[in-house]
């Protein structure tokens, strides 16, 4: 089957010449929208585990989960390339003596290419990432690093319907602080939060191809127990759009988006227990298949729209 978007894991082969995954990180951290810093409830589609229902305790050193997770994966997919991934919680929130040393155990496991930190973007600044590139410099290796951050979407409206915590300048601020560093960045977008519509997932397609970020991961919304949206939609208080307007969505997105935009994956994986709804009961593969069939079927491909940029109004002079 065609694939009609620019794949991350072939944006990987070209920037390191070689399949490069990503080793999952566990860090002992938190959320400042959850430790009383700027809110107790976090975001409200948010589990008490965050992230971590696939990955190796946070009780492990991030030398020994890298190592065991390098010996795993390593051996299933005969890859030699690796990027450490910071993933749960909101990694960069913690204190940054603890996060040079976790990034330093990092550059002792050998084939690690990359240190990728999934974060908040009201939780970076200069002096981090600085001390970060310096923990790098003085390991004599070659290790990129490179910063992911937790959009969800451009409607600021909705990030303050959803006790997201920051805004639209917080994402700003922070991708123009790590592209002074010149360094890579992405967003994590879930595009269907109640409250948004087509035109903010068209909108969110556009400011990050203004913006050239990297990449970019699409989510669809799952309801997790023991969180807020979980009381809403056991109380009928979420109204959830259907999988073909999903569908649709991500199509809208990509065409807009542009090609120079990686794209890591169109949805995400969600725990089996403790989850209300995911993915509309399907399988994660078998709606990236219908997306990927319904835009071959239409003749539809990332960037088929992407003529909004470069002074568009003043093209029709040149």
């Amino acid at each position: 089957m065609e694939q009609p978007y620019y794949k991350y894991s072939h944006f990987l082969r070209e920037k390191y010449g070689e399949k490069t995954y990503k080793l999952p990180v566990n860090l002992p951290t938190t959320c400042p929208n959850r430790d009383g810093n700027l809110d107790s409830a976090g975001c409200y589609f948010c589990g008490e585990n965050a992230a971590d229902f696939e990955m190796l305790p946070d009780t492990m050193s991030v030398k020994e989960q890298l190592l065991e997770n390098k010996k795993y994966i390593g051996e299933r997919y005969g890859v030699n390339n690796f990027i450490a991934y910071f993933q749960n919680f909101t990694n960069t929130y913690l204190p940054l003596n603890k996060l040079k040393n976790y990034v330093q155990q990092a550059a002792e496991v050998d084939g690690i290419a990359a240190v990728y930190f999934s974060t908040r973007p009201d939780s970076i600044s200069d002096k981090y990432i600085s001390s970060l590139e310096k923990v790098i410099e003085q390991s004599g290796k070659n290790i990129n690093l490179a910063f992911e951050f937790g959009l969800q979407t451009v409607n600021y409206h909705t990030l303050t319907s959803v006790n997201r915590g920051h805004t639209l300048a917080e994402f700003l601020d922070a991708h123009l602080t790590a592209k002074k560093y010149n360094l890579e960045t992405g967003a994590h977008l879930i595009l269907n939060l109640p409250g948004d519509n087509m035109l903010d997932v068209r909108e969110s397609a556009r400011i990050l191809s203004a913006l050239k970020v990297d990449h970019v991961k699409l989510h669809a919304l799952y309801i997790r127990e023991k969180s807020i949206f979980g009381e809403k939609y056991k109380k009928g208080e979420i109204d959830l759009i259907s999988l073909e307007e999903y569908i649709e969505r991500v199509i809208v997105f990509l065409e807009n988006l542009s090609p120079d935009i990686a794209v890591q994956r169109l949805l995400g994986r969600a725990p089996g227990n403790e989850t209300l709804f995911v993915n509309w009961g399907r399988e994660w593969w078998e709606i990236h298949d219908m997306i990927i069939k319904e835009m071959n079927k239409r003749g539809s491909y990332q960037a088929k729209r992407f003529d909004y940029l470069d002074g568009k109004t003043l093209k029709k002079f040149r």
